[in-house]
């Protein structure tokens, strides 16, 4: 007979991406003791294929168009940064419909208001993160740059930049030829970009949230590879159990991004979660040639960053379900483009990556207590901005938590909002 092993911890925090990570970081900072549970090593889900951006500059969520031509050419499924599944769409259209109610020109901006101190915090708190773990380095000051092939288009994206100077953002509007200063390696196709300049990037997303968790564990945290929705509650607080170990903390924080469903469900609560899923492969760059930062080709739907494994060529949104194979049909589409645009040489990757994006309707997360259940809390659905709001979203949490003066509202990010 196996005889089982208690551990007990003031914390159970259930997920190790970039939001987990964080938020254990953080209670461990104000003294708690924490004990991490996830189905893989830290950093290898959500949290490993992004863009690498941490966007200071996006102020504005991403709504849902309200242009009658934008929508018409989403709806007929032939766009590149836009893709759904026939058979999926009855299940997605009732999140879509709420998506649209919620970006409104007046609720959008009250979205971008309620987010806005997360965002203004984003960078400045991984480097703090950063600096504890000894890797300041690997923050990159270079921002990112959106690039429009017609004149029209950059003309109208100068205007849309120009009306959010009361946010602060620092920019430069490039015509061609500035752009070809920043970036000599692309091709002339492009009329002119907009580089934001106050948002960091990161080279290996992975990585970063796995030496965000040998901090972790160097500082005492345990971290467990157990299954998360297995948690329970019990006495005195909350439970896991492997068939060895028996893990108790008196509290839990469901941090699982588009997998916290399994657990919010379990226990009685409905949260309208839908996941976006999107895509990557990287590629060799042709020799001497160099991207400095990432840029996105808006036109054609795709983004181009440079990695620690090569170029990155990186997807938009494509509503599927969750579990479904890969469909990689954006990847497929985008590839012919960004060669035009960058002298791109072999992919690296015999195949893509796909992963999923927890996104909520109000495009807020969900960051605070279960409203029933003592000792329970949540923080997930992050939207297109987990990397970013990874540790904002931890010292919130954690201020929460120990009782403590929080550095922004957490109002709007309540879980009872949804009912």
């Amino acid at each position: 007979m196996v005889q089982v092993i208690r551990q007990s911890g003031d914390v159970l925090v259930l997920g190790a991406g970039i939001v987990g990570v964080s938020v254990a970081l953080h209670l461990q900072k104000l003294g708690r003791s924490v004990v991490l549970v996830d189905r893989r090593p830290p950093g290898e889900e959500t949290s490993y294929g992004n863009a690498g951006l941490i966007e200071r500059a996006s102020v504005i969520p991403y709504g849902f168009p309200r242009e009658l031509s934008t929508i018409l050419h989403y709806g007929l499924n032939l766009s590149a940064d836009v893709r759904y599944h026939w058979r999926f769409l009855p299940k997605a259209l009732p999140w879509l419909a709420r998506f649209w109610w919620e970006s409104s020109p007046k609720r959008l901006r009250r979205a971008a208001l309620d987010m806005l101190p997360l965002i203004e915090h984003s960078v400045e708190e991984h480097a703090r993160l950063m600096a504890d773990a000894g890797i300041s380095e690997q923050l990159r000051p270079t921002g990112w740059m959106e690039a429009y092939r017609s004149t029209a288009a950059f003309e109208k994206a100068c205007s849309a930049a120009r009306q959010l100077d009361e946010f602060g953002l620092r920019y430069d509007l490039l015509a061609a030829s500035a752009l070809r200063e920043r970036e000599p390696s692309l091709a002339g196709v492009f009329a002119g970009a907009v580089h934001w300049r106050d948002p960091a990037t990161i080279a290996d997303p992975g990585r970063l949230v796995k030496e965000y968790a040998a901090l972790f564990a160097r500082n005492g945290g345990s971290f467990v590879e157990a299954d998360a929705t297995a948690l329970r509650q019990e006495e005195g607080g909350w439970s896991l159990e492997t068939p060895e170990h028996h893990y108790h903390g008196r509290e839990a924080v469901v941090a699982l991004g588009p997998w916290s469903d399994r657990l919010y469900t379990k226990f009685g609560y409905r949260v309208p979660l839908a996941v976006k899923r999107g895509y990557h492969v990287h590629f060799n760059p042709a020799p001497g040639a160099v991207l400095n930062r990432p840029i996105v080709d808006i036109e054609r739907g795709y983004l181009l960053a440079p990695m620690t494994r090569g170029i990155r060529l990186t997807t938009g949104i494509e509503f599927a379900a969750r579990d479904h194979a890969p469909t990689p049909v954006q990847l497929d589409r985008t590839e012919p483009h960004a060669r035009e645009v960058f002298p791109l040489a072999q992919r690296v990757e015999a195949a893509p990556w796909m992963g999923s994006r927890p996104c909520l309707p109000d495009m807020r997360p969900v960051i605070g207590p279960a409203p029933r259940h003592k000792g329970l809390w949540f923080a997930f659905g992050h939207n297109h901005h987990g990397l970013t709001l990874g540790p904002a979203t931890g010292r919130l949490l954690s201020e929460m938590m120990a009782g403590l003066p929080t550095f922004a509202d957490p109002t709007p990010f309540a879980m009872n909002r949804f009912g």
